[in-house]
């Protein structure tokens, strides 16, 4: 069974194409190393999971100061955000995964028990409070998209850091 998963790489227009039916993002071979926390779903545990995964990619060799770990930053920050404000239900929490690929990238993964509220990308105004963190990782994200996480949830998930071409 295949799972309708939409691919929001930058060029996909946040439209469902043949390359964007997978149950996950395509990797060249196994991680080289994972983490996986479940945090509650606040803002503190949104911050939480980016302080987390600076941690994790320095730990894997990435430089503490580097534009590559900042960017991993950010793309870990806006999605759970998202997951903490609109994608939190009571008692429930969300989880944040890494995963270090053998090309020297991280994969990201941040999975909410909402699955019927998909991110959009530029939904706000440009002087509005939300609405512009996807374009962000958009921007900072070599690939990008959602997909579904059964029964009920989604993850939203990122490859951040070179790949292999």
């Amino acid at each position: 069974m295949s799972l309708l998963v939409r691919d929001l790489s930058p060029g996909k227009a946040g439209g469902v194409t043949s390359e964007s039916v997978q149950s996950a993002p395509v990797l060249q071979g196994s991680p080289v190393a994972q983490f996986t926390q479940l945090l509650s779903a606040t803002r503190r545990g949104a911050r939480l999971a980016r302080l987390l995964a600076i941690e994790q990619v320095v730990g894997w060799g990435w430089p503490r100061d580097g534009e590559r770990t900042d960017a991993a930053a950010q793309v870990v920050a806006e999605p759970a955000a998202n997951a903490a404000v609109h994608g939190g239900l009571p008692g429930r929490c969300f989880r944040l995964g890494l995963a270090l690929l053998p090309s020297g990238s991280v994969l990201v993964e941040v999975t909410d028990p909402r699955g019927e509220r998909l991110p959009a990308v530029g939904g706000g105004s440009w002087d509005g409070e939300g609405g512009r963190g996807l374009v962000l990782v958009e921007a900072l994200a070599a690939r990008w998209g959602v997909r579904p996480y059964p029964p009920s949830g989604k993850t939203v998930w990122a490859v951040c850091g070179r790949e292999a071409a």
